[in-house]
């Protein structure tokens, strides 16, 4: 065997272990290939179901907004109701109701002057001049040591 035949020899060695290389690469690369495949596949069987669900429950809860947002605007119309009503009741009764307790206090009062009965300037009367007893003027911290 001549040096190009053994050079040549090395050459298709190398060119063979090059290629088993190469083929299982590519029998891993298809091997991978496959369980993405599959694994794809699986995970848009479980994905369609999930998001049917997902738009039924967003149909579900717009329709659920919908119904809040109708009393939401019902409540606001009974409260604006209610605020009228009792600004009307306010105006039609709140004047004459003030007028007879202003004119029923005037007749108390009249009658208790008539009668020499103050209320009030008794009162005043009872406690402007009389000291405070010794336990109200203060605790153990005022009280002077003999």
């Amino acid at each position: 065997m001549s040096g190009a035949e053994v050079a040549g020899l090395i050459v298709a060695v190398f060119w063979a272990i090059l290629v088993s290389f190469l083929a299982v690469a590519l029998v891993r690369l298809a091997q991978t290939l496959r369980r993405t495949t599959e694994l794809v596949a699986g995970i848009t069987e479980q994905a369609v179901p999930l998001l049917g669900d997902a738009s039924q429950a967003l149909h579900s809860a717009h329709a659920q907004l919908d119904r809040v947002d109708t009393i939401t605007a019902d409540v606001a119309e009974v409260t604006a109701n209610a605020s009228a009503l009792s600004s009307t009741v306010a105006s039609a009764f709140g004047g004459p109701l003030m007028k007879v307790a202003a004119f029923g206090y005037g007749v108390r009062r009249a009658i208790g002057l008539r009668a020499g009965d103050t209320g009030r300037a008794r009162a005043r009367t009872a406690t402007a001049g009389t000291p405070l007893p010794a336990a109200r003027r203060g605790g153990r911290r005022n009280r002077s040591k003999d």
